[in-house]
């Protein structure tokens, strides 16, 4: 408190100016922002005032910043945009639509009122308490669309969800009311989702012509989840109509006060707000603020006085609005909608109200929050309120509280009436339209037909090569890369065997060459963990950068590539976001080590691997995560391969971990030019990455395609036979090499999922006198894929198979590089050592 004693002593020794600028920063702790009132005005920094200035300065100050709008501005260092805030703020507000404004207010309550009529006892998760989000939805668009916008991406949790679909998305009632008449359930056994968390497309018709296209994005139970997967769908339809400034697509994204005050993938979204590789031109972040969380009242989920204050990390503006002012609603729409076009910035919104029901309409509140409901159930709903304060206003002489009544029965008979036509429905409706560009794409089960050449000549790798290896005249590069550079073209020509870098960027290079765009961001991605990647040269005289892959040919596919910040979850949810709206791009996300990825599980649970059968929503999203036993420890040696596997059913993923560069290529260009949409889980090597033991022939890229498992080709009806997957495979060879063991093959399973049992049974029929068949794997007995492969290639056979594996382990690996040699030793040894 000193320190705020010593600025405002600083402020009463000033003039009017003084006062007014002490207003501005602090005005915002005095306002009437809860209509509870919970949240208490805090009037300490602007008591003295009024002893020291005119009580005419500080009334006109007070009406400006202590009214029904809060404004935390004065910590953007910009003074240009301080004096935009200011300026706004400090003029007479427009005159609302206020016959729009109650319209909306009266169908946002009286939808809800229906729905608790004729579905008693179902969830809903009402809006009701702060049904002024719809007018602030509805600025905030009307504004857009004078400014450009032709489309808005929303995300929002569950509260208000059915009524901003409605309201705003425009979804018919019948639609709506479908879900709770709950209409031919057998056609989504053991798949779809509940009502409040689909999502839905529809239109917003302007007052001044135009239409924007509205895109509400579907969201699980994790709320903030969807955060920066609404801003990645947002970033891909920005880049699909060449539109770097952000000005045509708006993000909106709602959020819970808990959730915002809570959740950590909050504060990484936040930060993506000004990061090149995530940048959409500015977000508008509305937190639906009903200073409640389930049960749980502020004081036991937030250490500020607002839950916004996560926000003030950035230089960006926070509203606070009391949402029973729904003209102070508009205001706030249009004035953060507008700073959001002027300076391509966040915009935090933060609409206080209550919540009039409990956290679900099955909840009792009165049993936590007693006074609290009392003090609501005596609130009357805010379009009751607004229609006695414009009871008489010039200009609207019908609008009273009797007008307003029979706005509510109109639209009630209109509801009542989508009822009876959502019982007569006979198939579940859809909530929405794809677009265009989905059309050309396919899920649902694999289908052979999908599968399509991905093998390029000897003669275009070679000019590939080239463009890949080629600095600009007079470009500076590293004496290590230049090296590096030097091999890599002879790799191109054949002369040298191709490593996994390599053939990943002639993968690349093959993709964006032919108009495939391509996008790949992850921690430390350009360089790549391991020192393989090098997609971007830096000059070591003046620090240019150069990225071969924009440059190969004209006309060319775009190419991208990002070192994100230290993020999982928010990250991945981005990129996962980004291939939801560009189905024809490679959209990759990279893992720093593949256990790295546990920090995203929520997005890997909620939307990778079950978006398709809950909201029937494809992605072609791939991850790459590192992953292999070296004696580096318990969190650098396993990406967890069992989870993906748990996770994997009705054909929803792709589970492959590629046995050499040549493997990998096919792979990427696979993923790519299939029109079969599915996440892709890679798991790839650490060590292996420049192993003479993985890297492929020329050949191996200009014949052939991917194979789901990789047979051996140098030993003929063997009796013994080694499954497994990655790294270990090259060790078992080796040995084998060392044994001058001629009757064991080593076969690789490239794929696990969809699991290859046809490429598998051919294996089997070309070694007839197999006996010992073995799966072998460096993870531990519960890690790994051998509780998921071993009953299946059982069933193949008919019969029990050997494993060999470390025992069950707590920990994936030991933190001894010496314990780990040791027992990769044992474990190759066992793999031989019976039959």
């Amino acid at each position: 408190m000193d320190r705020t004693q010593a600025i405002l002593d600083q402020h009463l020794e000033s003039s009017a100016a003084g006062v007014l600028d002490a207003f501005r920063r602090y005005g915002y702790l005095a306002a009437d922002l809860d209509p509870m009132g919970r949240l208490l005005p805090e009037t300490e920094p602007l008591g003295q005032l009024s002893a020291h200035a005119p009580d005419s300065e500080t009334a006109v100050a007070r009406r400006w910043y202590c009214g029904s709008i809060g404004i935390e501005f004065m910590h953007i260092i910009d003074p240009a945009r301080r004096r935009f805030l200011a300026e706004r703020m400090e003029r007479e507000p427009e005159t609302p639509d206020r016959r729009r404004l109650l319209e909306l207010l009266v169908r946002g309550e009286t939808f809800e009122q229906v729905i608790q009529q004729r579905y008693l006892g179902s969830k809903r998760f009402s809006i009701e308490g702060v049904t002024s989000l719809l007018p602030l939805l509805d600025g905030l668009l009307e504004t857009a669309a004078e400014l450009a916008a032709e489309q808005a991406v929303l995300a929002m949790p569950h509260r208000g969800r059915l009524s901003v679909m409605a309201n705003t998305i425009g979804r018919p009632a019948a639609e709506l009311f479908a879900g709770f008449e709950d209409v031919d359930p057998k056609s989504i056994l053991g798949s779809g989702d509940v009502k409040y968390h689909m999502g839905a497309t529809g239109e917003h018709k302007a007052k001044n012509g135009r239409t924007l296209r509205l895109h509400l994005v579907s969201n699980p139970s994790h709320l903030e989840a969807v955060d920066s997967v609404a801003m990645g769908r947002a970033r891909a339809k920005l880049d699909r109509i060449g539109d770097p400034t952000g000005k045509k697509v708006l993000g909106i994204v709602m959020h819970g006060d808990a959730a915002f005050a809570g959740q950590g993938v909050v504060a990484e979204t936040l930060n993506m707000t000004e990061l090149e590789a995530y940048r959409v031109g500015g977000t508008i972040q509305v937190v639906v603020n009903n200073l409640i969380g389930f049960t749980t009242e502020p004081k036991n989920f937030q250490s500020s006085r607002f839950a916004t204050d996560i926000a003030k990390r950035l230089p960006i503006p926070i509203f606070h609005v009391n949402a029973e002012d729904p003209e102070a609603v508009a205001r706030v729409a249009r004035m953060a909608c507008e700073y959001r076009y002027a300076f391509a910035s966040d915009v935090v919104i933060d609409l206080i109200g209550y919540r009039r029901h409990g956290h679900s309409e099955v909840d009792d509140p009165t049993i936590t929050q007693p006074l609290l409901y009392k003090r609501i159930a005596a609130f009357a709903p805010t379009w009751k309120n607004y229609a006695r304060q414009l009871a008489g206003t010039i200009g609207l002489p019908e609008i009273d509280p009797e007008g307003a009544e029979g706005m509510a029965a109109a639209y009630r008979a209109e509801l009542y009436e989508a009822q009876r036509q959502a019982e007569e429905l006979e198939k579940k409706p859809t909530l929405r339209t794809m677009p265009p560009y989905w059309s050309a794409f396919s899920g649902g089960p694999y289908k052979p037909e999908y599968e399509v050449p991905t093998a390029v000549s000897a003669e275009r790798l070679g000019a590939l090569a080239e463009g890949l290896t080629r600095a600009p005249e007079g470009f500076h590069v590293h004496e290590k890369i230049k090296k590096l550079l030097e091999q890599r073209l002879e790799m191109g020509r054949g002369a040298r065997p191709i490593d996994y870098g390599m053939a990943e960027a002639l993968a690349f290079a093959s993709l964006v060459t032919a108009g495939v765009p391509v996008r790949l961001s992850g921690q430390d991605c350009r360089r790549g963990t391991f020192n393989q990647r090098h997609s971007v040269l830096i000059d070591i005289e003046n620090g240019r950068e150069h990225l071969p892959l924009q440059h190969l040919e004209p006309g060319q596919a775009r190419f991208e590539v990002y070192d994100s910040l230290l993020s999982e979850a928010a990250v991945l949810g981005f990129e996962y976001g980004y291939s939801r709206d560009y189905p024809e791009a490679l959209v990759m996300w990279e893992a720093q080590f593949g256990d790295f990825a546990n920090g995203a599980q929520i997005i890997l649970d909620q939307f990778v691997t079950a978006g398709e059968d809950k909201w029937g929503l494809l992605s072609g999203l791939v991850m790459l995560l590192p992953h292999g036993y070296e004696g580096q420890g318990p969190e650098h040696s396993s990406a967890r391969i069992e989870r993906y596997l748990q996770l994997a059913a009705e054909d929803n993923i792709q589970v492959c971990q590629p046995s050499t560069g040549g493997q990998y290529f096919h792979l990427l260009r696979r993923q790519a030019l299939r029109r079969w949409r599915k996440p892709l889980v890679v798991f790839t090597p650490k060590s292996m990455l420049r192993h003479k033991d993985s890297a492929s022939n020329l050949a191996d890229l200009n014949l052939g395609g991917f194979q789901n498992v990789v047979p051996d080709r140098l030993i003929e009806n063997a009796r013994r036979i080694l499954l497994c997957s990655g790294k270990i495979g090259h060790e078992l060879l080796r040995e084998r090499e060392r044994r001058g063991d001629t009757q064991t093959a080593v076969v690789f399973m490239d794929q696990l999922y969809p699991f290859p049992s046809r490429e598998l049974e051919a294996i089997f029929a070309a070694h007839p006198e197999a006996r010992d068949i073995v799966w072998v794997q460096e993870e531990p007995a519960n890690m790994g894929a051998l509780s998921f492969v071993l009953p299946r290639i059982e069933r193949l056979l008919r019969r029990p198979i050997r494993s060999v594996k470390r025992s069950a382990s707590g920990s994936p690996a030991t933190g001894s590089a010496t314990a780990h040699t040791l027992e990769q030793k044992t474990l190759v040894t066992m793999a031989f050592g019976i039959g």
